[in-house]
Formats: structure tokens, sequence, C-alpha cells
């Protein structure tokens, strides 16, 4: 069975994200299963320099984690899972992220989406799903099945950072708003109807330094256009 490890920022602050990816779990019959007491992955603790706390938050969680395949809905939880606990702890996991989940299920069509032709999207990459993980296209591959997706001038390896990671939105408030806000500047200029990321520390914090422009994460992008028929057993 799948477990979907939610991530902190989807479980806590922004739970429409993590709404959306059940709800969309359920629509393809996908069995699953969360954690009840679910506790952080580690990231913010590796990012932020404290490795001894973090080594005990990861080993801790290896009880609920090993032998699954794990579903996650944020790219700093997709990194750490994948490559931080082979790291540091010498772990093997497999983990998914929603965006290649999203990708195979349109590809074998459980669920299908409505192309709208005349909407323009512009997508932003999470500095860990792509920089560090190496993952670009399966979101755009998702985008496109939806809308046309339009590029930001700088995108993939060269895409703007939106200013949360790194514990710099906790330390350095006023930096991190500056470079949401020359991210939403630079998604403007594409002329798109709105912006979408993969990450929900990137969606609360561009969003937040958002006015008059809408950001989604990829899960409540995809949930808003499936097919009319799918619709109705949520």
């Amino acid at each position: 069975m799948l477990l979907y490890f939610r991530g902190c920022t989807a479980r806590e602050k922004l739970n429409s994200i993590s709404k959306a990816t059940e709800r969309i779990l359920k629509i393809a019959k996908i069995d699953y299963e969360t954690l009840e007491d679910e506790q952080c992955c580690g990231s913010v603790l590796l990012r932020t320099g404290f490795l001894d706390d973090a080594m005990e938050q990861m080993n801790g969680n290896l009880k609920d984690l090993e032998g699954k395949t794990i579903l996650t809905s944020c790219a700093g939880c997709y990194k750490t899972l994948k490559e931080d606990y082979k790291k540091y702890l010498g772990v093997d996991l497999k983990v998914i992220h929603i965006s290649q989940l999203l990708e195979q299920l349109i590809k074998e069509n459980k669920i299908p989406l409505k192309h709208k032709d005349n909407l323009k999207v512009t997508y932003h990459d999470s500095c860990h799903l792509g920089r560090h993980a190496g993952e670009y296209e399966a979101p755009r591959n998702v985008i496109n099945s939806i809308s046309n997706l339009v590029e930001m001038e700088n995108n993939k390896e060269m895409a703007r950072c939106c200013g949360s990671g790194g514990g710099v939105k906790s330390a350095y408030g006023d930096l991190s708003n500056s470079i949401a806000e020359l991210r939403i500047d630079e998604a403007k200029e594409t002329d798109a109807d709105l912006l979408v990321t993969a990450c929900p520390f990137c969606k609360l914090n561009l969003s937040q330094n958002s006015e008059n422009f809408d950001v989604l994460d990829l899960s409540e992008f995809v949930l808003g256009y499936l097919d009319s028929e799918e619709e109705e057993l949520k």
C-alpha cells in the first residue's frame, strides 16, 4: 500500500494541498494510508545546520517508512527522504513525488482531465525538486496535459528561488519576501493566467507575496480540471 507522507506545510499550514492530493488518490482508486502521528521528515533541521537533531528525527521516522512506497507533496520531503536518508542513515527508501505520480496517472488515463486551450500557466521550479533532485519534466508534462505552459525567463536549473527554503523565511523575513516578489514579477511577465508550483513551501511564500495573481500547488491545479464525470465521484 502507498504511504502518503503529507509533510509539515501541507499537513498544518496549507492543508488544501493534502486534501487535493487525497481526493485525487481516491478518484484514481489508489489504496493509500497516512500516518496518524506524522512527524517532520527532518529537512528543516538539516538545511539549518542541526545535523545531530536531524539524524535523531530521521531515525525516529524509520519504523513508519521502511518497506513502503512513499508519496510526498513536498519537494523538501522528497529530497530528504529519497537522498538524505540514504546519505546519512544508509537507508534506501522508495519515494515518489506527487508530480511523478500525476504524470503516470494521466498517461494511464486514470484521472481524465479537461484541456483548456486558452489557459496559460507558468511553472515555478522548486530548488529541492529541480536543482537538487533533477525533476523538471514531470510537473511540466502534467501542466501541458491541461493547459498551455509558458516559461519564465529563468527556469529549470536557472530558476530563481522562491525565498522560503534554508530557514531564510524564518531568519530573514524581509529578504525572503523580496525574493518572492521578484519571482512573482517574473511570472507576471509571461502573461500567464496563474502560477503553479510543486512545493508547499514555494506556494506559501509566493502566494503571500502575490497580489491579484493566483498561485496553486500542482495537486490543486489538477483537481480543478478533472473531467466532469470524475468530479461527481468526489
